[in-house]
């Protein structure tokens, strides 16, 4: 099989490529990447010289690149990680966010399109919108969708643009919803590199108003066994949210992140909230279970401690 992984050199697409040519050896698989500042090439050294690896350096938003590449390559199957996905970057910035990821998602379609490729779109929990802190309700794939934000909103757009590709234009693809995800070579401007980045060095480490926001945590590898099983054998059209099982408060991540490293007592410090800032996300992944078998496996003491060891390494401490 011909894979093309759009965003291969960010962190959930490096890690996707990576255990895709771990599990299937025979495929081909190109990574396409703009190479922004969140890609970094470097996390591909492990798979840079395998003969079933190729990296193309392009947007997505380029069309003519883009179907000349589909048309060289012609893939199988293409998923699109391919994404702005810093929200804070997204409230200062929104245009740059519509543009690559709602924009950019139909023109890899419409290539899709030109050459019978089938499409995955790798999206997001914040496109349902939060819950209230301590309720019992999870968000499972018929809930409304309800963006708090300008990335929430262009993820939202993507993934109804893709619905209507399928209806409209018999578009072979699928969606998936996943969780905040974390593991080694995570970029650093994310909670969990961040909060130990900051421990490490005795920096303050600083949340967003009284750290009582609460997300479900999944390791990375346990997303792409995941991806890999909704790619082969998830259903056309259909929706199949992705998500951890572990639902913790900001404040309590970073206080697990603390015993890991073995400081307890370092100072957090409460800064004021940022705009539109969800409250609780809540995935029920039920129907990935049932149709497709699937259960995360590495829990969050594992995962945080695999991931905190190997940002500790990467330091130097």
């Amino acid at each position: 099989m011909k894979v093309i992984v759009t965003g291969g050199a960010g962190f959930i697409g490096s890690s996707f490529i990576k255990y895709m040519l771990g599990a299937h050896p025979d495929y081909w698989i190109v990574c396409l990447d703009k190479l922004t500042y969140a890609g970094d090439v470097s996390r591909l050294d492990p798979v840079s010289r395998s003969p079933g690896f190729r990296f193309v350096r392009l947007d997505i938003c380029d069309t003519a690149g883009v179907r000349a590449l589909f048309e060289e390559e012609r893939p199988d199957l293409v998923v699109n990680f391919a994404a702005e996905s810093h929200v804070d970057r997204s409230i200062g910035d929104p245009s740059l966010f519509i543009r690559t990821n709602t924009v950019g998602t139909g023109v890899l379609m419409d290539a899709c399109l030109e050459i019978g490729a089938r499409f995955h779109q790798v999206s997001t929990d914040e496109v349902y919108g939060d819950l209230p802190l301590g309720s019992a309700e999870s968000f499972d794939e018929s809930s409304p969708l309800r963006p708090s934000g300008p990335y929430s909103a262009s993820k939202a757009a993507a993934d109804l643009l893709t619905l209507a590709y399928v209806r409209t234009y018999g578009l072979r693809a699928t969606i998936s919803r996943c969780s905040n995800n974390y593991g080694p070579g995570q970029h650093p401007e994310k909670l969990v590199p961040r909060v130990t980045a900051d421990a490490l060095v005795d920096r303050p480490i600083r949340l967003y108003g009284r750290g009582v926001n609460v997300r479900d945590w999944i390791f990375v590898g346990d997303h792409c066994r995941a991806l890999d099983l909704i790619v082969h054998n998830g259903r056309t059209g259909e929706i199949y949210n992705v998500g951890g099982g572990c639902e913790l408060s900001n404040l309590e991540l970073v206080r697990t992140i603390l015993d890991i490293l073995g400081s307890p007592n370092a100072k957090i410090e409460f800064v004021k909230d940022r705009p539109g800032h969800d409250l609780r996300y809540s995935l029920d992944c039920s129907k990935l279970r049932r149709e497709l078998e699937w259960e995360p496996r590495i829990g969050i003491s594992e995962g945080l401690a695999r991931t905190v060891e190997a940002f500790r390494e990467e330091l130097g401490r």
